[in-house]
């Protein structure tokens, strides 16, 4: 549904549970609803997208700027791409889901960390948050992940220069 003037949209809870759930059912193999990129460019932030829609179960299907998957031809960017997924979660105003940049110390299960492995703007990795420590302590979070496929696994192991923490904050329909 395209957002327009006339739709009042209402802000959901994201379900961390269902997501989480579903990182554990897939960090370690291929859900075939899915096309597998890891030999595209690799398929972090598709399977972080898959989590995402497991916890939220709406897309966002506007053209070019939403966040969508149909098949491997029939996506947005910001399915597959690390920035094209930041930029649309902490931007979105209409359908799906939402996020903010938070401190490490503030990531909740189902959130996601973006590494960057080099000097420069680019981020390269979209690891799921499955288990945070209390108080929030970085050492403390675990991951899944594919590309380096993963499941809780130590953030801190990861050889990243920079991090971001995208907390999702609901979903609106």
């Amino acid at each position: 549904m395209p957002y327009n003037q006339k739709n009042t949209l209402q802000v959901f809870p994201y379900d961390r549970g269902k997501a989480v759930q579903y990182a554990h059912q897939w960090a370690k193999r291929r859900n075939p609803a899915y096309f597998d990129f890891e030999n595209y460019g690799g398929d972090c932030t598709n399977f972080a997208s898959q989590v995402i829609y497991a916890g939220c179960g709406i897309m966002n299907y506007t053209p070019t700027y939403g966040w969508y998957y149909s098949d491997s031809y029939n996506r947005t960017a910001s399915w597959t791409g690390v920035d094209y997924l930041y930029n649309f979660l902490v931007n979105n105003l209409s359908v799906g889901p939402f996020a903010e940049l938070v401190d490490s110390k503030d990531v909740q299960p189902g959130d996601i960390i973006q590494l960057s492995f080099q000097q420069g703007p680019r981020y390269n990795h979209s690891p799921v948050v499955v288990q945070t420590g209390y108080p929030g302590d970085l050492n403390q979070i675990l991951v899944a992940a594919h590309s380096d496929d993963q499941d809780y696994y130590p953030l801190t192991q990861y050889s990243w220069v920079k991090f971001r923490c995208i907390h999702i904050v609901g979903i609106r329909r």
